[in-house]
């Protein structure tokens, strides 16, 4: 059960601020493995990283496509993994930044759902300088 409290505020002066609590249960829609996309290395090094997408069996749904938000530092690839029993998707993450620096960027997956058309990710990345050599 997931409670959240908002404060109303009124016009009435006998009331001018009313708190509100509101609970209900919040249903798992999709599993996603690893929950953060992160990206971090050293300048020149290969970094990869593969998230799993696994619908949940009460909200089975296919993944049409994927939208890059923003200009991409990470390329990525999306695979299609059918078990006995369910289909589930594999996307695999490679950085493309080739100086030292961070990146915080999103991608959106597509879906065939009407509960949710979309499902957001995050990409981080972290490219750290190289050592000198001394």
């Amino acid at each position: 059960m997931l409670k959240k409290k908002i404060t109303v505020l009124t016009n009435d002066e006998m009331n001018p601020k009313i708190h509100l609590t509101i609970a209900g249960n919040v249903t798992k829609f999709v599993t996603i493995i690893p929950e953060r996309i992160s990206l971090v290395g050293i300048e020149g090094q290969e970094l990869q990283m593969t998230a799993k997408i696994i619908p949940e069996e009460e909200y089975p749904f296919k993944i049409l496509d994927i939208l890059a938000v923003e200009k991409s530092n990470f390329s990525y690839q999306l695979k299609k993994i059918n078990t006995s029993d369910k289909t589930e998707y594999e996307i695999e993450f490679k950085n493309l930044k080739k100086d030292k620096g961070y990146y915080n960027e999103e991608i959106e997956l597509v879906t065939d759902s009407k509960i949710k058309p979309k499902i957001t990710l995050n990409i981080n990345g972290l490219i750290r300088e190289k050592p000198k050599a001394d």
